[in-house]
């Protein structure tokens, strides 16, 4: 996903002007330039923009219904935050979802797929290879909305679409967890290879198990963050003496 700035919004022509500002806000809020927490200032916004309030107003009324941002009485829209009971939640969800994704992308993915699937890979290597973790985040959720895509079930795809979006509010924190880049990297070489296989059951539990490795790194990491090393605790200390 491009970075998308303020001075360079997505254009608004053939589309109704509230749709595309809640097309520029979601992408403010999944690049974290309207981090989790923050208020909106819809008047900053507003002049920065060149638009009245009232499609601003109306946007985030969609957001709002999308569960991205929530309203705040007296105070305005803030963007929301996944506690860690969430993420803990939802990982498990997406498991299942993006599992049959697989299964069902697998059974249905023509030759010219599977090149498609090779290509957005490879952009995976050379990310993980420049140790680049937000482009091989990007090239992540390229892969894996192209394997909901091919799996071509309108009904799942409108249920992992929707809770896609609060994913991408995580933004692969879980890549910063040393290791898990080239762990990740490691899955979507054998998630690619039962793709290749057309081995459906085998790609199905290879994205389960994927999504399920996501969760353990961002509890690792959770618990790395809440338990510096020993050595930067006994500086620490030292320090204070």
């Amino acid at each position: 996903m491009h970075n998308r700035r303020m001075a360079d919004p997505i254009p608004l022509r053939g589309i109704s002007m509230h749709d595309g500002v809640a097309a520029r806000l979601r992408a403010m809020i999944f690049d974290r330039e309207l981090p989790p927490g923050d208020f909106i200032d819809e008047k900053a916004l507003a002049t920065a923009w060149q638009v009245s309030r009232t499609p601003l107003r109306e946007a985030l009324k969609v957001l709002a219904a999308e569960g991205l941002v929530e309203l705040v009485p007296h105070r305005g829209c803030r963007v929301i935050e996944l506690t860690d009971d969430d993420a803990d939640a939802l990982f498990p969800v997406m498991a299942l979802l993006e599992g049959r994704c697989a299964y069902e992308a697998a059974l249905h993915a023509g030759d010219p797929d599977l090149a498609q699937l090779a290509r957005l890979h490879q952009a995976l290597e050379e990310a993980a290879a420049a140790g680049d973790i937000d482009a091989y985040y990007r090239g992540n959720h390229a892969f894996h909305t192209t394997v909901q895509q091919l799996a071509g079930n309108r009904w799942l795809d409108r249920v992992t679409d929707d809770l896609r979006r609060f994913m991408r509010l995580m933004r692969g924190r879980q890549l910063q967890f040393p290791g898990r880049l080239a762990a990740s990297l490691q899955e979507h070489r054998d998630l690619l290879a039962a793709f290749q296989r057309r081995d459906a059951h085998g790609a199905a539990q290879l994205m389960h198990d994927h999504l399920l490795a996501q969760l353990v790194a961002l509890k690792a990491l959770r618990a790395q963050v809440a338990s510096p090393p020993p050595s930067t605790t006994r500086k620490a200390t030292a320090h204070a003496r």
